[in-house]
């Protein structure tokens, strides 16, 4: 069972930056997909990026230019780095496993259908 722990969330104005954490209990450079999701409220939730094991990532639109996700293996730690955030990056933030492929992960309709293991997210506030 892979177990996964979120922090760094806060409350921020827009414009300003937060980087995200994600302690994992493996070793995910094993094979791991390893993302970052996000739901606001009752919204669908969004894949927002995924880094593979092999260090290839891919972000989402929405995100491009603004967030980089990135990885220390030795820590088993993933991140996130958000800069000039905007008050529609405000949702809770989710970091992921998957024991597959980020390419069959993004293939899918929804990210996040794809992911095996999730950890409990840290929620992230934009005030404009």
């Amino acid at each position: 069972q892979v177990q996964l722990v979120e922090s760094g969330g806060g409350s921020v104005q827009a414009g300003e930056s937060l980087t995200l954490s994600c302690e994992v209990s493996v070793h995910f450079d094993n094979g791991y997909c390893m993302g970052w999701f996000r739901q606001d409220g009752g919204k669908e939730r969004e894949g927002v990026a995924v880094v593979d094991s092999d260090g290839d990532t891919t972000y989402a639109d929405s995100v491009k230019g603004r967030f980089t996700i990135s990885k220390d293996g030795a820590k088993n730690t993933l991140y996130l780095q958000m800069n000039n955030l905007e008050p529609e990056d405000t949702a809770m933030y989710y970091c992921a496993a998957a024991a597959i492929s980020c390419s069959t992960v993004v293939a899918g309709r929804r990210w996040d259908y794809g992911m095996d293991y999730w950890g409990k997210g840290t929620l992230v506030t934009i005030s404009s």
